[in-house]
């Protein structure tokens, strides 16, 4: 059986109980694909922002100030 990158069986779970809706057959797969963009997205415009304000790395402020920009960009 193939290593997975992430245990699709919680990834379900949790799904389903917050959407009370069956699952097809690989939408757990879209997800965490969906999620990973979306983290890539947020930390490429954080070392955006920190750059931009003098930091050196990455911090939890750039990623604040990142955050409701990339959930708007994510948003359904």
């Amino acid at each position: 059986m193939p290593q997975t990158l992430y245990p699709r069986g919680t990834v379900k779970k949790i799904v389903k109980a917050h959407a009370n809706r069956p699952l097809s057959k690989n939408a757990d797969i879209l997800i965490f694909l969906k999620y990973a963009l979306f983290m890539q997205e947020v930390l490429k415009e954080a070392g955006i922002a920190s750059k931009r304000s003098g930091e050196r790395g990455v911090s939890a402020r750039s990623v604040r100030k990142v955050r409701e920009g990339c959930l708007r960009k994510f948003k359904g």
